[in-house]
């Protein structure tokens, strides 16, 4: 029996598989890294300075210019608060100059004022010192955001951000080890050493970000023209509409400024109120509170990127609200084994504790970061990033003096206190989201 046969129809030729090195980047949530390899340097060297002497500045005055210890707080309160009108002039600055440039000039202050130390042996030197050093940290975040926008591709953005997160964590991790080595080996004879080495890491640093290649982020194209018949608007009516959609993204930038002091105080907890309450409070051991700082740097330093890769809710405001809740529910871990007659263990609720801690920082920080430069159009402009940065910087100087304050009028009013904050910030952040779109301008 014959009959014709159907030739087999070809098969389509298989896509060629991705290299191992790109799947295994995107299982992590690491952004494509070529070509920025300065850029990823000058935030690892930045960083590894900040981690080596940061923490150490108290320390090198009190024992190597055998200064009293108040004396060396006030001076550095009063630099530090010194430096904070320096954030309006380092926005006008990237205004001008672009953040490029503001980085560069950043870490070159920074540097002069590590190196002041050397020359610093009264309190109002001490105050110039941190004045410098300060005033370079602060114009550095002002311009940090608006750097990866404009040197990193703009499919990538919240990858980048999460990223150099990471990065952050890694170097000042890095940099604190290698301070407490050179301290546990040669004692407090290593301060001076330690200053004289890190303080041109930030020179370095600056080396490298003035050679990083940028450029402006594209500006959002409309997505449909407008009618043709629609009349026109006459010329005064069109700047009141202006002025109205200008003055309601001012309101909705300020809005995330103020969602975001919670979570700026919540990180100052961990330098400022950890070590206090888990040794005079609980009556652990001096070391409990730098393993619960290792676990959060650890987690922090690997999750990041691909939690914020595969796990994050798509909208930044949604996951910002996300890291809200996980961080009402640390508070609450926190407080547990200082409520009276609970019994509870304190290790497991601290442990617990510092994970739901360091989850809420590794799906916010990305996230607020993002909406930092995006939220309005204006957002990545010096002027309101320097609002932005504002948050940071006085959040961090008023912190010890609200939380010691807290937890000497009672041990459950700190976490009491940032949870209803972090609560009262839950519930503004839908606000967040943009009105209708018009003109083409999308929601946020």
């Amino acid at each position: 029996m014959t009959g014709t046969v159907t030739p087999r129809a070809p098969r389509a030729p298989r896509a060629p598989r991705a290299p191992r090195g790109s799947r295994l980047r995107r299982v992590l949530g690491i952004p494509a890294t070529r070509g920025h390899g300065r850029f990823i340097t000058g935030n690892l060297i930045d960083s590894l300075g900040n981690g080596m002497l940061l923490p150490l500045g108290l320390l090198y005055f009190t024992t190597v210019r055998d200064l009293p210890l108040a004396a060396v707080g006030a001076a550095v309160t009063v630099g530090q608060l010194a430096a904070l009108p320096v954030v309006f002039v380092a926005g006008r600055v990237m205004d001008r100059r672009g953040p490029r440039r503001l980085t560069v000039i950043a870490n070159v202050v920074s540097a002069a004022g590590f190196l002041s130390f050397l020359l610093a042996e009264r309190p109002w030197q001490i105050g110039c010192a941190y004045l410098l050093v300060q005033s370079g940290i602060n114009s550095y975040y002002t311009a940090q955001r608006t750097l990866i926008l404009h040197a990193a591709p703009a499919a990538e953005t919240r990858s980048w951000f999460a990223f150099t997160g990471s990065l952050r964590n890694i170097g000042i991790g890095v940099g604190a080890l290698v301070a407490a080595s050179a301290l546990a080996l040669f004692g407090t004879d290593a301060l001076t050493w330690l200053v004289v080495t890190a303080a041109p890491l930030y020179l370095l640093a600056a080396f490298c970000f003035a050679r990083v290649p940028t450029s402006p982020p594209p500006r959002p194209v409309p997505t449909s023209p407008p009618p043709q018949s629609a009349p026109e608007e006459p010329p005064s009516e069109d700047r009141a509409a202006r002025a109205r959609s200008g003055a309601g993204d001012m309101r909705r930038y300020l809005l995330l400024v103020t969602c975001n002091i919670p979570f700026v105080l919540s990180q100052a907890m961990l330098s400022v109120l950890i070590a206090v309450y888990a040794t005079e409070t609980l009556g652990l051991p001096a070391w409990s509170a730098s393993i619960l700082l290792v676990v959060n740097t650890a987690m922090v330093s690997t999750l990041t990127s691909p939690l914020t890769a595969h796990a994050a809710p798509g909208q930044p405001r949604h996951t910002m609200a996300l890291g809200h809740v996980l961080l009402v529910c640390a508070m609450l871990a926190f407080a547990a084994p200082a409520l009276p007659d609970a019994g509870l263990p304190a290790w497991p609720a601290l442990v617990t504790a510092i994970v739901l801690f360091s989850l809420a920082e590794i799906f916010y920080s990305p996230a607020v970061s993002e909406l930092s430069v995006t939220l309005t159009p204006g957002a990545a402009r010096g002027s309101r990033q320097s609002l932005y940065q504002l948050s940071w910087s006085a959040g961090n100087i008023a912190a010890p003096a609200l939380f010691t304050g807290l937890l000497d009028a009672h041990a459950l009013l700190p976490w009491t206190v940032q949870g209803v904050a972090c609560l009262v910030a839950l519930a503004a952040i839908p606000s967040l989201k943009s009105p209708a779109a018009q003109g083409g301008r999308q929601q946020t």
